[in-house]
């Protein structure tokens, strides 16, 4: 392996890319040196560079076309400019085929047949010449500096082209990051390895402590091509992130044994999921909860604390309300639905109906969400205006704060049976 041949591979290894890439931009590079030094500005020049000897072949390379005469392009030049200007004071775009018609000539790619045919006696309309150029001596330090800038650019956008098509495949997952900053608009800023990624304010859920150097997962919103490289959205409020942590944490729901059917989410206070399976020897909340509550509480750590509900999605629109209350327990639902709204009238016992509410409705409004149904909650024995998801809840529950009894969440339920199990053992 000669001088060359390691500088190569050091490049590959270094940017982490394909020996093939990287050659193509030496050669791409010895182009642009060449038109700089001994080629004019209308050649189309391609090199062929040998790595063991260091020699290099050039050809300009054209496409041979039908003869157009002087005038022809020039009235096609002020048709063209007539409808150009048509198109911008109806500000849009020039299609190409509204100017498909119009006789064109690219005297960089293309030439003409009469021109072509002293070249090569046998030219015809439509092929390729590849005309052999001569190389008359050593390239100038200017060259030299032209062909650094573009084996520099070539490979930036080689880099640009790996990083971008790696995150497309990571679109709609989660990545791990470490926090860089805020932005202007209140955003922040994700270092993600090979690029940064971006979390717009909207995004971000209130009451998490995001501090510079510490490392979170992210939901992957977007992955798009930009002029400047590839543009990374991320989020941490979107529905789709308590999704794809259940799929990552728990296997049942990675081979779609477990299927998520809904989910309603309070960022960073409380999500709702609900579950189905059509295997009769799964049992989907156990599942997703794990031995001892191992599982869920996974996912609740990688959520920030955020506390989650598993519950069972039901076809009948009856038990699914009373499911998606839980922990509050329903005595009835009945059901109103008209042309313009579901409204379920929900029954509870007094001593359930601040659990059934939740602290700021947060309970009934996630309930709501989840089902699609306008849920009104009202205590057995009780007249009174009914508590729903909107401000009556809030109302209802400030009333009863003192008396409110604690909500139970998936999480305090898996701890209540662990210190029962562990008392059990004692005995």
């Amino acid at each position: 392996m000669n001088d060359i041949q390691k500088a190569l591979q050091f490049l590959c290894d270094e940017k982490g890319l394909q020996y093939e890439i990287v050659f193509e931009a030496l050669e791409g590079a010895l182009a642009a040196a060449y038109r700089k030094d001994f080629g004019n500005r209308q050649g189309n020049y391609t090199v062929k560079f040998d790595v063991e000897t260091g020699d290099i072949k050039v050809w300009d390379v054209k496409e041979v076309v039908q003869d157009i005469g002087e005038e022809a392009l020039e009235k096609s030049q002020e048709e063209l400019i007539v409808r150009r200007e048509k198109a911008n004071a109806e500000e849009r775009e020039l299609t190409q085929e509204e100017i498909v018609d119009l006789p064109s000539f690219n005297p960089k790619t293309e030439m003409m047949l009469t021109e072509a045919k002293e070249v090569d006696s046998k030219a015809t309309i439509g092929q390729v010449l590849e005309i052999s150029q001569e190389v008359p001596g050593e390239f100038g330090r200017m060259a030299a500096q032209t062909a650094k800038q573009v084996i520099i650019q070539k490979l930036r956008e080689a880099e640009r082209k790996n990083v971008f098509e790696d995150f497309k495949n990571q679109e709609g997952r989660v990545v791990q990051g470490i926090i860089q900053r805020r932005d202007r608009s209140g955003g922040l800023i994700i270092d993600l390895g090979k690029i940064t990624g971006r979390v717009p304010a909207t995004d971000i859920v209130r009451g998490e402590m995001y501090r510079p150097g510490s490392r979170m997962q992210f939901y992957v919103v977007s992955v798009k091509m930009e002029a400047r490289g590839p543009e990374i959205v991320l989020s941490r409020s979107t529905n789709k992130m308590v999704q794809s942590v259940f799929e990552q944490e728990i296997p049942e729901v990675e081979d779609g044994s477990v299927q998520i059917k809904d989910i309603s989410r309070d960022p960073g206070n409380r999500s709702k999921v609900a579950v189905m399976t059509e295997d009769e020897s799964i049992d989907p909340i156990g599942a997703c909860i794990g031995q001892r509550g191992s599982r869920i509480t996974t996912i609740i750590n990688e959520l920030g604390g955020e506390k989650i509900d598993v519950i069972e999605w039901n076809e009948d629109h009856v038990q699914y309300i009373k499911n998606a209350l839980s922990p509050a327990k329903v005595l009835s639902v009945e059901l109103n639905e008209t042309e313009e709204e579901k409204i379920a009238i929900v029954k509870v016992d007094a001593d359930q109906f601040s659990l059934a509410i939740g602290r700021g409705g947060v309970n009934v409004r996630l309930a709501a969400q989840l089902t699609g149904w306008k849920i009104d909650v009202v205590q057995e024995g009780v007249e009174e205006e009914p508590s729903n998801d909107d401000e009556d809840a809030d109302t209802a529950v400030l009333e009863q704060e003192k008396e409110e009894t604690p909500e139970e969440t998936t999480e305090e339920i898996v701890t209540e049976v662990e210190s029962t199990e562990g008392e059990s053992e004692k005995e």
